[in-house]
């Protein structure tokens, strides 16, 4: 007996020396990660600075490749090369951040469904009022979300109601949502400058476009335009879109047939084929009206006049307001029977709305106006009623001041819009 006691404490303590050396080994590797996660390229210092909406799509784009050669390294460390061997069901909790209940929900109102590999998704962070992180994804298995918050494994997302809150490897809660046409052609990948959802719905109102119509479309660019003509037109019109650029029509043929896959995964139905691409000079067919972006529209129009309906209306995008002169100068030269009707720019404010809070992060009261002495013991019990109210966690209706002002940040101009109408002389 005495010798089997023996053995059995010089096992537990060749155990607790091993335990001991995986633990100094695991934060040895813990310290090296950190340092190498401290350095941050100049690009991460001054676009962390900035919010999520004032980048470029390209500076995100770089961000996020930044990101990504950082956190590979990390992400795909296995619990043996860590040296974490002991504990893998804290690992597992790190990796897989939906709740165990939420893994059960399914799809209850008529139409819904759940998120399905191959959608495109958004993943949104907001802290104080404001986006701090923002990016359109397409679900796919095996990979993960990587943001400067944590990551999200792609297999948690799927099966999801849309519109959740998931958590990241660090406890941030990123909503998920599925990308609405906005976002998409905000979100794609682009080569030339697109036509903004402000803009391209304006155009649309110009135009008086409905389902039937049948649009030419100067300018295919990224596809963002199709795209809104696409959903505008329905199965019955069509939109026959021509491009001069191979590199434009080759991008924009495939920003069309990506959104056309993600809304068949997300509807269950095919998203109209009414789209065909040209590579080629404009089509002459007679159109009931034009949309174009060029930067020298007074060239094109003596083509495309002639094929347009009496009272057909063409939409030029201009970014440039010295291009505005040019076209109006070009229809002055030619003599087109085209009439300028508009030329406008469209722009919107956003506003801050939000409930005043104090430095430490409670709610501000409403404070009576100072009255007479006779009148302050009478008031005395509704100021300590309102007191109490504002130590609770959701006062009383009516009982928060609000702040309403502009928004600090702003967009920039994007384009000018004309409409010109043909006539017949």
């Amino acid at each position: 007996m005495e010798l089997l006691r023996i053995s059995t404490c010089s096992q537990r303590l060749l155990c607790n020396r091993d335990i001991l050396a995986k633990l100094h080994k695991c934060r040895r590797e813990a310290s090296t990660a950190v340092q190498k996660e401290a350095t941050l390229s100049p690009l991460e210092r001054i676009s962390g600075l900035l919010p999520q909406d004032a980048l470029s799509p390209e500076v995100m784009q770089l961000r996020e490749q930044n990101q990504q050669d950082v956190q590979v390294p990390v992400t795909h460390c296995t619990p043996e090369e860590s040296g974490l061997g002991e504990s893998p069901k804290k690992d597992d909790s790190e990796n897989h951040h939906v709740e165990p209940h939420t893994q059960e929900t399914s799809a209850t109102l008529p139409g819904e469904s759940l998120l399905a590999f191959g959608e495109q998704l958004v993943a949104e962070y907001r802290r104080k009022g404001r986006v701090q992180f923002r990016k359109m994804f397409q679900l796919q298995a095996g990979t993960r979300l990587q943001s400067s918050w944590g990551t999200i494994l792609h297999d948690d997302i799927a099966g999801q109601p849309a519109g959740q809150f998931l958590k990241t490897g660090r406890g941030v809660p990123i909503l998920i949502r599925r990308a609405s046409l906005e976002d998409y052609v905000l979100f794609m990948k682009r080569g030339p400058a697109i036509a903004y959802p402000k803009d391209a719905c304006t155009m649309l109102m110009m135009m008086d476009v409905t389902e039937g119509d049948c649009v030419l479309e100067s300018g295919s660019g990224s596809g963002a335009m199709s795209l809104f003509l696409s959903r505008a037109v329905g199965s019955k019109g069509s939109v026959v879109s021509v491009e001069i650029r191979e590199d434009h029509h080759k991008r924009a043929v495939l920003n069309y047939k990506r959104w056309r896959t993600s809304w068949s995964l997300r509807r269950g139905e095919e998203w109209p084929d009414n789209v065909q691409f040209h590579k080629a000079d404009l089509a002459r067919l007679p159109r009931s009206s034009l949309v174009g972006a060029s930067m020298r529209p007074h060239l094109v129009l003596p083509t495309v006049t002639p094929h347009l309906h009496p009272g057909a209306v063409c939409a030029v995008y201009l970014a440039n307001i010295t291009q505005v002169m040019d076209l109006l100068e070009g229809l002055r030269c030619s003599a087109l029977p085209l009439l300028c009707e508009h030329i406008i720019e469209v722009s919107f404010r956003n506003w801050l709305v939000a409930p005043a809070l104090q430095k430490d992060g409670g709610y501000c009261v409403r404070k009576a106006p100072i009255l007479h002495e006779d009148q302050r013991d009478e008031t005395s019990d509704e100021t300590d009623k309102e007191e109490a109210t504002s130590a609770e966690k959701h006062p009383a209706f009516g009982s928060i001041p609000y702040i309403a002002r502009p928004h600090p940040e702003q967009m920039s101009h994007t384009a000018f819009l004309v409409k010109l109408r043909k006539y017949v002389e």
